[in-house]
């Protein structure tokens, strides 16, 4: 296949960029500067220049391409109106260019938020809707292009996706500890967080491009959730700091904008996923990438 992946230069996206390519799929990836442009070529990629708000780069990537792998986000934290506009633009110019093809449709979602029981399962629909809804409500709306034609694949990626290079979670968690000189958790730090490794998700995202049904939501999980305290714990250890707890009313204070996400308890399995794709993860799990030097010596 002939596919077209935005994010492609990114952390999930070049570890995707490379199973792809590893499998024997060609690869145009979405490029906004030259420097992930001459990444991706260096790969063997071609590039599409563009990013989320040149609509018309996202349409003409996907006319082009047998399939589309979309992992790309603005995660505009400081303002989240942004990020879910963009988001909601994206997913609905790539599925209008892939309506009634019957051609793939890959995106990625997340676990933050969706508040559903006490461990999230695929079977559990996005309660998000609408373009003022956290990502646009771009889950349900790429689900709604399976009724057009589109073979949608939804696959959740843990809001921890580590590894050595990680700059997402876990390292700006590490920063606030080394900044604050000492590594902190929320309350009792029961509250669960889901972690993959990169590799694992990378690989189910490939296996979900190849085999999944129209529909499909799949869970990159390899670990159903982590308790915030060992995190916090693991982070003092690799710092040599000081492990404390804060109150929840001080987590956005102490944390800054990840103080809600590292207070959720949001923990969730991947049993279904597995059993429907044969997909095992087998890369480190979170506790041992933290045991590990990279997150504190970079």
């Amino acid at each position: 296949m002939r596919v077209f992946i935005t994010g492609a230069s990114g952390w999930i996206g070049s570890a995707v960029t490379d199973e792809v390519l590893g499998a024997g799929h060609q690869v145009t990836g979405l490029a906004r500067s030259d420097a992930s442009a001459a990444a991706l070529e260096a790969k063997g990629a071609d590039v599409q220049r563009g990013d989320l708000d040149d609509l018309a780069s996202l349409r003409a990537g996907a006319a082009g391409a047998d399939a589309v792998i979309h992992l790309a986000n603005k995660h505009d934290f400081g303002n989240q109106a942004v990020s879910n506009k963009a988001e909601r633009g994206a997913v609905q110019a790539l599925g209008d260019a892939l309506a009634g093809s019957g051609r793939t449709f890959v995106i990625a979602s997340g676990m933050a938020g969706r508040g559903i029981g006490p461990i999230g399962l695929e079977v559990d629909a996005s309660p998000f809707h609408g373009p003022d809804a956290p990502r646009g409500g771009s889950e349900n709306l790429a689900l709604d292009y399976v009724a057009k034609g589109v073979r949608t694949v939804i696959s959740r990626f843990a809001p921890t996706v580590h590894g050595v290079g990680d700059t997402g979670f876990m390292k700006v968690l590490t920063e606030i500890a080394r900044d604050k000189g000492f590594s902190a958790y929320v309350a009792d730090g029961a509250n669960r967080w889901p972690a993959v490794h990169r590799s694992d998700a990378a690989r189910l995202v490939r296996l979900g491009l190849e085999n999944a049904e129209p529909g499909a939501i799949l869970h990159a999980i390899g670990q159903e959730g982590v308790a915030s305290r060992t995190i916090a714990e693991a982070i003092g250890a690799g710092l040599s700091l000081p492990v404390r707890s804060i109150e929840a009313a001080d987590a956005v204070g102490h944390f800054g904008w990840i103080g809600g996400f590292f207070a959720m308890d949001i923990p969730a399995s991947s049993a279904q996923t597995q059993a429907s794709l044969g997909w095992t993860p087998t890369g480190p799990t979170l506790e041992e990438d933290l045991a590990g030097r990279w997150y504190f010596d970079s």
